[in-house]
């Protein structure tokens, strides 16, 4: 008996855009910010307690963020919860590629 053939779809790179999630970049980008102030915070030694006090997160809120339900959180609730943490935030602005139509992209760099 044979087993039938396995469909397997390459990822776009991005898990948000693959099960067609809307605003796949931003929900992209924010998870990417999770994951940083996830690794500030055990670099710091920071327990949840102490990291809410800094950032003014609540602490069940936190618990949340960190376990990757960041709706509700705005973008730049996130980044001002890494700067409370020490980090410097650098956003750039690319020129706009001649061969691309209609919108950018939003992309997320790694420091």
């Amino acid at each position: 008996m044979t087993k039938p053939a396995t469909k397997v779809t390459r990822s776009t790179g991005n898990v948000f855009a693959d099960i067609g999630l809307p605003n796949a970049d931003e929900h992209a980008l924010k998870a990417d910010i999770v994951i940083k102030l996830a690794k500030t915070i055990e670099a710091r030694g920071l327990t949840q307690g102490e990291t809410a006090n800094i950032t003014g997160i609540a602490q069940p809120d936190l618990s949340k963020l960190l376990r990757g339900k960041f709706e509700g959180f705005s973008m730049d609730r996130l980044l001002q919860a890494l700067m409370a943490l020490g980090s410097d935030i650098e956003i750039r602005v690319k020129k706009p590629v001649r061969h691309r139509r209609g919108h950018g992209r939003v992309l997320a760099a790694s420091a």
